[in-house]
């Protein structure tokens, strides 16, 4: 192992044993956001000091194995666990690698996922409908919880604009990537000739903000319009005005809710969005300058970028950042979405690990 990376781990150690006490401080457990803000750090580092530790045990036993190689009764028993004992380090080596790639500080969060439909008219709005159907399956598939928050439907079905509350653990994490512009190659059910037309959604992946770094929003800032919400059907529907948007005057964002009954809920969750937009748009200013040349473009919401072609008659999709081709379409829309995110993941990683080796070098 090199040098400058085991003195990093070393630091890190370091920092997990004074966390550790920190959080057993009374002091410290009175203050929630920093006892909060000391526990995310905790679970940040846990697994590399974890990792290390079990390093450092591998190579007390390699010290000790060699030892007993000039004991001619041992040796055979020191060459098993001396061979036993540098396998599993250097298994250990490119894990403790892949644990010091910086995290990124959203990972852990939920998101909003906004889809809209971009050219294609109705069949993009189609398409729309289709990709909120697949980020639900997979959403459902590894545990997640997902409640749409607006919704704006195609007029032959699907949606003009959709926004999507996905929760759960490293939700962040996993769908970070499929911010852009996604692009479907089909025949529509109207097209009577069977040619295939091209279509196009862009989505967005915004982490949601916690109150500790929330933007600050001026309520002088804000109009607040509220308004009878379009649901299904049912009593209430249409006959209050629990429906809510809000528009931040200096950004000319719009965001609306009207998916719980209660204007009161409605507002806090449009307030959540709203926030999330502004957090994102601040982040992808200061990614955008750190890393104009990133080709993944993690979390910048580059909607002028098409990412991903759907092509139904091939069932073939293609990931265009990475090169990647899958003919598995129907399976990935029914929600095995893994066959992208990880061979996507996996890149990122091998990036980072570029990055982490030049800043060596220097």
């Amino acid at each position: 192992m090199k040098a400058s990376i085991r003195s990093k781990l070393e630091q890190i150690t370091e920092r997990f044993e004074e966390i550790t006490a920190l959080l057993a401080d009374p002091e410290v457990q009175g203050d929630q956001s920093q006892f909060r803000a000391l526990g995310r750090e905790y679970a940040q580092i846990e697994p590399v000091v974890g990792c290390y530790n079990r390093y450092r045990t591998l190579e007390e036993a390699i010290d000790g194995a060699r030892e007993m190689l000039d004991d001619p009764e041992m040796a055979d028993l020191a060459r098993e666990e001396l061979d036993r004992a540098e396998t599993l380090r250097g298994q250990l080596e490119p894990q403790l690698q892949l644990l010091l790639i910086p995290a990124d500080p959203n990972d852990q969060r939920n998101i909003f996922l906004e889809v809209r439909a971009g050219t294609g008219g109705a069949e993009a709005a189609l398409f729309a409908g289709d990709l909120l159907r697949m980020y639900s399956r997979y959403a459902e598939g590894v545990g997640w919880n997902s409640e749409i928050i607006s919704e704006s439907h195609g007029e032959q079905g699907g949606y003009k604009e959709v926004v999507c509350r996905i929760s759960g653990s490293n939700v962040y994490s996993r769908l970070k990537f499929e911010s852009g512009t996604h692009r479907v190659q089909r025949v529509p059910e109207t097209e009577s000739q069977g040619r295939i037309h091209t279509s196009a959604c862009t989505v967005a992946i915004l982490p949601e903000a916690e109150e500790i770094d929330a933007v600050e929003i001026n309520p002088n800032d804000l109009r607040i319009d509220t308004y009878r919400s379009s649901g299904a059907g049912g009593q209430h529907v249409n006959k209050t005005d629990s429906a809510v948007r809000i528009t931040h005057l200096p950004s000319g964002i719009v965001v609306e809710c009207q998916d719980e009954r209660s204007q009161h809920k409605n507002k806090a969750r449009a307030l959540s969005l709203l926030s999330a937009r502004l957090l994102a748009g601040a982040q992808r200013e200061q990614a955008s300058a750190q890393a104009e040349d990133r080709r993944l473009q993690v979390g910048s919401g580059d909607r002028s970028e098409r990412i991903r072609t759907y092509n139904y008659p091939q069932n073939r999709i293609t990931d265009h950042r990475i090169n990647l081709t899958v003919y598995k379409l129907d399976e990935v829309l029914e929600g095995a979405l893994e066959q992208i995110i990880d061979p996507l993941t996996h890149e990122y990683q091998v990036e980072q690990l570029a990055a982490l080796a030049a800043s060596e070098r220097r």
